[in-house]
């Protein structure tokens, strides 16, 4: 049985300052998640899944570049958003475009052909659902309260509303959002975060971003605190022993919670989410020890997908 190592966390903040929000680049973030799931599928215990989740991830950058471009807010309101603090495309409040809808079922058709006989039943029930009843359960899904008998379908519309997210964020100047009151929220959309990586690169280099679970924006948030509470005096950081370090569990003592992180500099194809979905030894080893997830991997969320786990 893999048993954690906890290490805790020191910190020199660079001498420079970061760039507080880094936007998603939509036309590679769905690609390099697509070729890293089958990198990381090759020779996994999960491979089989692993692998089916960068066939729907290949699916949603096909999808994504296929998408007419959608409007934005108007100026007013992405204005008065950035006055009160405001995230300017909130996940909850945003009235959905109903392009989504087709992203599904682009989605739903580019992977019916190699699914499992259950995922391809599921695929056909959300090609075949009523605009009404996929605005529920997107709704309930946006809300965080998504209906436990959905679970099996919520991967894939949440799949679904991570492509036209990630294409409006990425329309938006990134320079312009900032830091929200609650800084482990989106500045973008308002959602939670899958996970958070330190990041390589000349001007934000060894520094640590929170990635968006919905629209693949990033926000810095400093090294060493605790991203759901913000305190920085009881953070650890654990890991299954004899791994290489690119995937840890950030643990607080002081509110019971842990959040993945992952660094570039152990594997510079590190990826939030796919990783994230590759370590669930990690998860089991924390939650074990008592400690919650703070923020929620979408294409996991309320245990959907797992029926095609392999035994």
């Amino acid at each position: 049985m893999h048993t954690p190592t906890t290490e805790k966390i020191h910190f020199h903040p660079p001498s420079e300052a970061a760039a507080p929000v880094l936007a998603p680049l939509g036309h590679l973030v769905f690609a390099a998640r697509a070729e890293r799931f089958a990198a990381l599928a090759a020779g996994h215990s999960l491979g089989d899944w692993l692998a089916f989740l960068g066939r729907l991830t290949r699916a949603q950058h096909d999808a994504l570049l296929a998408l007419p471009e959608l409007p934005l807010p108007d100026a007013a309101v992405l204005a008065q958003a950035r006055t009160h603090v405001m995230p300017p495309l909130p996940a909850a409040a945003l009235p959905r475009p109903a392009a989504w809808r087709a992203v599904l079922r682009e989605i739903a058709d580019a992977l019916a052909g190699d699914a499992p006989e259950s995922t391809r039943r599921i695929l056909a029930e959300l090609r075949a659902a009523p605009a009404e009843r996929l605005e529920k359960m997107a709704g309930e899904l946006l809300a965080g309260n998504p209906d436990p008998q959905d679970v099996a379908a919520l991967p894939f519309v949440a799949a679904a509303l991570q492509v036209v997210w990630t294409a409006l964020a990425g329309r938006l100047d990134a320079d312009a959002l900032g830091a929200l009151d609650a800084p482990g929220v989106c500045p973008c959309c308002g959602s939670l975060p899958v996970a958070s990586v330190v990041r390589l690169g000349a001007s934000i280099n060894n520094l640590r971003y929170l990635h968006c679970s919905l629209c693949n924006t990033e926000w810095n948030v400093p090294r060493a605190t605790c991203t759901a509470c913000g305190t920085d005096k009881e953070v650890a950081q654990q890991q299954i022993e004899g791994a290489d370090g690119a995937v840890r569990a950030e643990t607080c003592d002081g509110c019971g919670s842990y959040l993945k992180i992952v660094y570039q500099e152990k594997d510079r194809h590190v990826d939030p989410v796919a990783d994230d979905l590759a370590t669930l030894a990690l998860d089991m080893l924390v939650d074990a020890a008592g400690y919650g997830r703070s923020g929620p991997n979408l294409l996991l969320v309320g245990g959907g997908g797992q029926d095609d786990l392999p035994d």
